[in-house]
């Protein structure tokens, strides 16, 4: 099965079917686990898992959830672990940098983006889908996501709905510039909000068919590039940008009040932008992720059946 050097004796617990699909090299897509532990409430989070799942086997690829399990690297993890990490409150949630302590010490984790980008790919994984990465955050602080610097140095196409919108998207924006990290639009010419459809940041690359993206990466990738970034704007909604940005604000507010930061910021935000909106939030969230689940598997595909 295709593994780096590095990555051979490691703790892999990969499930029959992602098995079976990296030793015959067809598609598969990774997933994120934090989504369920810590980005959605239960049993929407359970549902959401699932769905996104069946949105990349219907687009012809394997899915490949990813999550650290008692001490060990879990890439297509089963039903009984979802359930697991839906129900649980004790998950820890990592990064990268987070993963050697969970692993020497056999815990339960959800893995971030950047973690799942950097596990998935020392598995021989390719493709990556998750609702929003992170990016840099509001005000005068050097709060910036560990995703930007992982899509910077780890080979792999990842498709999201741009960047959260509690984040600084103008500043976003510079860093994956400057990262060298190219943002691909598909079906729009204009980089995504999260929850919104715009955020008046014009893309410079925009295809509207999986075909053409999935050339445009495979020139990236001959050409020695990382990350990609395939973004996609989320289902149309009622949300609207004034009010979004006024909830955004609100929660930034009552989260510095209480003193909330680091990883529990974002989960709190976004758990509050869910209570006000009536589940408006939610329910944006879970069908941007299950769409994005899918670009990512036509995508797989795409690249599959172009060849080497």
């Amino acid at each position: 099965m295709p593994a780096t050097v590095s990555s051979v004796d490691w703790p892999w617990q990969f499930s029959p079917e992602v098995k079976e699909a990296l030793a015959k090299g067809r598609p598969i897509v990774a997933l994120e686990s934090t989504l369920i532990a810590h980005g959605l409430p239960y049993p929407d989070n359970l549902a959401a898992a699932k769905a996104m799942e069946e949105a990349v086997r219907s687009a012809g690829a394997v899915p490949a959830t990813v999550a650290i399990l008692d001490g060990r690297i879990g890439v297509g993890i089963n039903a009984a672990a979802l359930e697991r990490l839906g129900q649980s409150s004790q998950a820890a949630k990592s990064n990268r940098a987070d993963l050697p302590a969970y692993l020497s010490a056999s815990q339960t984790a959800a893995t971030t983006v950047s973690a799942t980008i950097f596990l998935a790919h020392q598995a021989g994984i390719a493709f990556f889908a998750t609702g929003g990465i992170g990016g840099v955050h509001r005000g005068e602080t050097w709060d910036i996501s560990a995703d930007l610097l992982e899509l910077a140095r780890t080979p792999m196409l990842t498709v999201c709905s741009g960047a959260k919108s509690l984040l600084h998207l103008p500043r976003t924006w510079e860093l994956l510039e400057a990262l060298a990290i190219p943002v691909v639009g598909y079906g729009t010419r204009e980089f995504p909000a999260f929850y919104l459809p715009n955020s008046g940041l014009r893309l410079v690359h925009a295809f509207d068919e999986v075909q053409e993206v999935a050339a445009f990466h495979r020139w990236h990738r001959r050409l020695g590039g990382h990350g990609l970034l395939v973004v996609q704007p989320p289902p149309p909604s009622e949300l609207s940008s004034p009010q979004v940005e006024a909830w955004i604000e609100q929660a930034e507010d009552e989260a510095a009040g209480r003193g909330i930061a680091g990883k529990d910021r974002t989960p709190f935000i976004l758990s509050k932008l869910h209570e006000w909106s009536a589940s408006l939030t939610l329910q944006v969230n879970q069908a941007l992720a299950v769409q994005n689940a899918r670009l990512a598997g036509l995508l797989a595909a795409a690249d599959f059946n172009l060849g080497d």
